[in-house]
């Protein structure tokens, strides 16, 4: 479906009182606002056609409903007491958090870690007003929010091409990229790489571990991550990251081979 028809189909389900929607012709993006609290959500309608061509009436149900979550925690501040175990850290890009007060803390020049209390069908990013409220502090946030991360299942799928193997995560829990914050399961996937080992989080909902053994295998990489990037419904980036030593070291996928003088930005 085209994105015209798509925001037409959207907002014949997304009428509110409070509710103020927006298309950007350009961009092809439809954003509501809820005019109590100024605040909204912009849906890139691009990524959505091939789920509405695939079943437009699931595809509208499901995009309706996470909307209107999404729209009902904006309004609603979620209590972060009693719900430690509920805390995660989420990656986004840099410029998300601009003219918010969002917890977060920086990660790579291309991502940024912020907070999130997740509430099943869809979680709530942590802000200033809601830590304070909480009477916690942000460092025990981001503990708990480590903590949490490390706990969560990590089973991928795996695959080979040239020789080079790579390994997908996609748990459906919405903090598959923000696996990539586990220390220690990097390590552990590091003793079963024989190569190079690279990892790649080009949107919300995957996350890519590759074993690289030859030149191939980083074009297979870049291609792969650009890609997923651009059918991602929350991209994050189309670099991917050489990991070594406990640092992410970007890999120019442009260059179609492993970087020699790279500045470490982990």
């Amino acid at each position: 479906m085209k994105p015209m028809e798509i925001k037409r189909e959207l907002e014949s389900q997304l009428q509110h009182e409070n509710w103020i929607t927006s298309y950007d012709r350009d961009k092809n993006t439809l954003r509501i606002v809820d005019d109590r609290v100024d605040k909204g959500i912009t849906i890139r309608l691009d990524n959505l056609s091939s789920k509405f061509e695939e079943n437009k009436h699931a595809a509208l149900e499901n995009t309706v409903a996470t909307i209107k979550e999404g729209m009902r925690l904006l309004v609603e501040k979620a209590d972060l007491n009693g719900k430690e175990a509920s805390i995660y850290p989420v990656l986004r890009n840099p410029d998300f958090g601009e003219g918010k007060n969002l917890l977060h803390e920086e990660h790579t020049a291309e991502t940024t870690i912020f907070y999130a209390v997740d509430e099943d069908s869809s979680y709530s990013l942590i802000d200033s007003d809601m830590l304070n409220q909480s009477g916690k502090t942000a460092e025990e946030i981001k503990e708990a929010a480590k903590f949490n991360v490390r706990k969560l299942p990590a089973e991928f799928k795996e695959d080979e091409v040239a020789g080079n193997k790579f390994y997908f995560l996609h748990a459906g829990d919405g903090f598959e990229a923000s696996r990539i914050l586990n220390d220690t399961l990097l390590d552990d996937m590091k003793e079963k790489i024989h190569g190079d080992m690279a990892v790649a989080v080009p949107h919300h909902d995957v996350l890519i571990i590759a074993d690289l053994r030859n030149e191939t295998g980083y074009d297979v990489l870049g291609q792969m991550t650009f890609q997923f990037f651009s059918e991602g419904h929350m991209p994050l980036t189309a670099l991917p990251f050489l990991y070594e030593k406990g640092e992410l070291e970007p890999i120019f996928v442009l260059a179609r081979k492993k970087p020699k003088d790279t500045k470490k930005d982990g």
